[in-house]
């Protein structure tokens, strides 16, 4: 993918972002100064949820775009027996999240938009996750020692609970971990 005469700017803060690009060859920079405000309809599908995040990230960003600029933002969110999880208010909520996730199959989406000054895209990518049986003392463990408190359903998958606690997974790994690196290389390469 030639990139070379673009910069590409990640809206996010999120390390686990960055370690996705990175690891795909991207030049990148961050930048998260943005004005959106992560609200919607109660009445709002959940599947929409992620896009509309994303959307309005996108159009939130605190400067208008240069013209060789293309500018990454995306939404995560857990979805496990009707309930939208996303970052834990505080111990006891994480505790909860990860009790509800406990033994059950729940789905992780993340919407991403890709913008420059004459183009826009949003896609979404679907995970299903398939934890076990955990213990009230595994949950307290990894809340205890992984600070779950940024992450949406309270957990990251590369790190112990998904190595001890998660035993399947269909589709992306990476969209688990908050971007589908395969969609993001196939919609930037429209961009080139």
């Amino acid at each position: 993918m030639d990139l070379k005469h673009k910069r590409i700017i990640l809206a996010s803060g999120s390390p686990r972002r960055k370690e996705i690009l990175a690891g795909m060859g991207l030049d990148f920079e961050v930048d998260t100064g943005n004005s959106f405000r992560e609200e919607y309809s109660s009445d709002t599908p959940h599947e929409q949820i992620p896009v509309l995040m994303s959307q309005g990230k996108s159009h939130g960003f605190h400067r208008e775009l240069a013209d060789d600029e293309i500018l990454i933002t995306s939404d995560t969110m857990v979805l496990c027996r009707g309930e939208v999880l996303g970052k834990p208010k505080d111990r006891e909520d994480a505790i909860r999240m990860l009790r509800l996730l406990s033994g059950h199959v729940h789905r992780v989406i993340t919407a991403v938009t890709l913008r420059d000054r004459s183009h826009e895209t949003t896609f979404s990518d679907t995970s299903y996750v398939h934890f076990r049986e955990l213990s009230d003392s595994e949950i307290e463990f990894y809340v205890d020692t992984c600070s779950p408190y940024d992450k949406a359903g309270a957990y990251a998958i590369q790190e112990w609970i998904g190595y001890t606690g998660i035993t399947k997974i269909d589709g992306s790994y990476y969209n688990i971990m908050g971007l589908p690196a395969h969609r993001v290389y196939e919609e930037l390469r429209k961009f080139q």
